[in-house]
């Protein structure tokens, strides 16, 4: 590993990845280029092992959240102006417009899969509250068998959302308190489903691959 590090060193490889973005990483390994390679790597890998428990918590959260509507609405819910209206109509309009593109038939099961996260956090904003204490909250169980208040779920879900959205864009994550945020995302993935959390945890590789004190970086 040391010598690709090294031959980066002298390679367009830098440059490649935006000198505005990678000066971050050098300023963390103390202007060593061949440690700020080696902490741009560390980053795309512990960034690779969030898919699994981020991808876990999302099918699991517009599933409980979508059979949770079906109970009290029926399957096609989100076609009843009543419930689905503003920004969210807009979400819904642009995932069947997807799915026409696609020449893919607009079925319930494809149109929730393909309703973004945005859609499904929307769908637990304040103007949602009555839906929340109505319908929604049968979504998430406590370890004591109890409900959720809304605000209990999106407060936990918000840095979850930035930490996947920060991971899709390929922004560096490393000095973050990453153990903290793996745990968030299992807890909450418990809540919703203690098989989805546990299935979730033997096939995650982030505790394998971050250090258990966190990564040393140069912070002054």
């Amino acid at each position: 590993m040391d010598s690709i590090y090294k031959w980066a060193e002298t390679s367009n490889l830098e440059q490649s990845f935006s000198l505005e973005r990678f000066q971050r990483y050098i300023e963390w390994a103390g202007g060593n280029k061949e440690k700020a390679f080696a902490l741009y790597a560390l980053n795309t890998t512990i960034s690779e092992s969030f898919y699994t428990p981020l991808h876990i918590l999302e099918v699991a959260l517009r599933n409980s959240l979508h059979n949770a509507m079906t109970q009290n609405f029926g399957e096609i819910w989100y076609e009843n102006d009543a419930i689905i209206y503003g920004n969210l109509k807009l979400k819904l309009q642009k995932a069947k417009a997807d799915l026409t593109a696609e020449a893919r038939e607009h079925t319930s099961g494809r149109i929730i899969s393909v309703l973004t996260l945005g859609f499904w956090t929307g769908l637990m904003s304040p103007e949602y509250e009555n839906l929340w204490r109505s319908t929604l909250y049968t979504a998430f169980t406590k370890e004591d068998g109890t409900g959720f208040a809304r605000k209990e779920i999106t407060r936990q879900l918000t840095p979850i959302r930035v930490l996947r959205n920060r991971i899709a864009h390929h922004e560096p994550i490393i000095y973050w308190n990453l153990h903290k945020h793996y745990n968030s995302i299992l807890a909450l993935t418990r809540c919703i489903s203690k098989d989805a959390a546990t299935w979730s945890e033997h096939h995650s590789r982030f505790v394998s691959i971050m250090p258990p004190d966190g990564i040393e970086l140069i912070t002054h």
